[in-house]
């Protein structure tokens, strides 16, 4: 597992959940090939892996404690069945990260190209439909005037 991790592209952030502002656990975050990446368990360890283009909010939560040891939430809205909503536990440097987490996403998006009412409220002059609600466009009609 180890050597499918070396061989990808490289790891851009990762961390571990913090206890009592020490990163003493078995919960470890990391963002990889557009993809965040929360790896969990001793004995039996369990990978969920999100789409960066999939996030549409992040939210950063701070305690006093939090603040005084340089610690914090990340709550991340997704488009997602699965895990509607993903949270980052006591993480370091929490408004760095929420800020590094945003510009990914959205170069994530530019990358993809992945346009749609959930991620975008503008029309732009196209008709973008997305037939197998993957987040692409599958289909793009471009608004004519001819028949007016």
């Amino acid at each position: 597992m180890a050597e499918s991790q070396n061989m990808s592209s490289p790891i851009i952030w990762q961390d571990r959940k913090h206890h009592l502002w020490f990163p003493w656990s078995f919960t470890k975050y990391y963002i990889q090939d557009e993809r965040l990446m929360i790896k969990q368990g001793l004995f039996s360890t369990t990978l969920d892996e999100t789409l960066l283009y999939r996030i549409v909010d992040i939210t950063m939560v701070q305690s006093l404690g939090g603040k005084i040891f340089g610690t914090g939430n990340i709550i991340l809205k997704t488009k997602v069945d699965h895990t509607p909503e993903i949270i980052l536990c006591n993480i370091s440097k929490p408004l760095e990260i929420r800020t590094l987490i945003s510009s990914l996403v959205e170069e994530s998006r530019k990358t993809r190209n992945v346009v749609g009412k959930e991620f975008y409220g503008q029309n732009d002059g196209h008709n973008h439909i997305d037939l197998n609600n993957d987040g692409y466009c599958d289909i793009d009609n471009e608004y004519t005037d001819s028949h007016q």
